[in-house]
C-alpha cells in the first residue's frame, strides 16, 4: 500500500482536518517531531497570564498572617472577580532581601484563601505571556495590593514552599562587615493542581513581621472556561 507524505511542516488553520499522509524530510525519509514546549499551546493561545510584586518592604504586619481582611496586603496574590473563568495556577516565585542588620525574620510563609468575593476595587492588570502587554486577562494581580472591598475574610489553608531555608524563616543576624544579604529565589509548583475559582482569593503571607526585609514575586496562571 502506497502512503503518501508531504516534505516540511504543515500550517493549519482551527477546525481543518489535516490531509492523510506523514510528514518527510528532504531525503524522502520519515519526520518525527517534538512539536512544542509543553506549555505553548496555552500561551500561543493566549490563556497565560503573570503577575508580580516589584521590590517592595514587607515590614509590616498587613503582609502577615496578623492581618486577614480587607487591609492585607499579599506579598502573592490573586482574585478572580469573572464568573465564567477558572484561574490555573502554574507556579510562583519568592525572592527576599535583607535592607540592614536585623535578627527578626519573616517566619514560614503560607498560602491563604477567601471565596465569594465580588466587591474588591483594588488590583494590578496581568501580563499576557504571548503579547507580553497587559491585555486580556479576566482576573487581578493582588501582589503589594490591600485587599479593599474583600468580603470574607482570609483563612490561612496551607504551608507554601517559598522561602522555605536561611535567613528567611528563621532569625538572622548578619555581622560581617560588608555583609551581602542573600536573595536566593525560590519557586513553588503547582502545575496546574491549584485552581482559583471565580470569586476566589489566593494571597502569600508572612507568618511573623519582619524588619528590614524587601521582597520581590511572581505568580503564573492560566484562564481556563470553569
Amino acid at each position: 500500500m502506497l502512503i503518501a507524505g508531504t516534505v516540511g511542516p504543515v500550517v493549519l488553520s482551527d477546525g481543518v482536518a489535516p490531509a492523510a499522509g506523514v510528514r518527510l524530510d528532504r531525503t524522502g525519509g520519515l519526520m518525527a517531531t517534538e512539536l512544542q514546549g509543553r506549555f505553548y499551546e496555552n500561551t500561543f493561545r493566549n490563556a497565560k497570564f503573570a503577575s508580580g510584586m516589584a521590590l517592595t518592604s514587607i515590614s509590616a504586619a498587613t503582609f502577615t498572617t496578623s492581618t486577614l481582611g480587607a487591609t492585607c496586603t499579599p506579598i502573592i496574590g490573586l482574585w478572580n472577580p469573572y464568573a465564567a473563568t477558572n484561574l490555573v495556577v502554574l507556579g510562583a516565585v519568592l525572592s527576599i532581601t535583607l535592607t540592614a542588620l536585623t535578627a527578626t525574620g519573616a517566619g514560614p510563609f503560607v498560602w491563604a484563601v477567601s471565596t465569594g468575593n465580588t466587591a474588591i476595587t483594588t488590583g494590578a492588570i496581568p501580563w499576557s505571556r504571548k503579547t507580553l502587554t497587559q491585555v486580556g486577562s479576566s482576573a487581578k494581580g493582588m501582589g503589594g495590593v490591600a485587599l479593599t472591598g474583600l468580603t470574607n475574610n482570609l483563612v490561612v489553608a496551607f504551608a507554601s514552599a517559598l522561602g522555605g531555608g536561611q535567613p528567611y524563616n528563621v532569625s538572622e543576624v548578619a555581622t560581617a562587615a560588608g555583609f551581602m544579604p542573600q536573595q536566593e529565589p525560590y519557586y513553588e509548583s503547582f502545575d496546574g493542581g491549584l485552581i482559583v475559582p471565580p470569586g476566589g482569593v489566593l494571597a502569600l503571607l508572612a507568618t511573623t513581621t519582619p524588619v528590614a526585609h524587601s521582597a520581590v514575586s511572581a505568580i503564573v496562571w492560566d484562564e481556563v472556561a470553569a
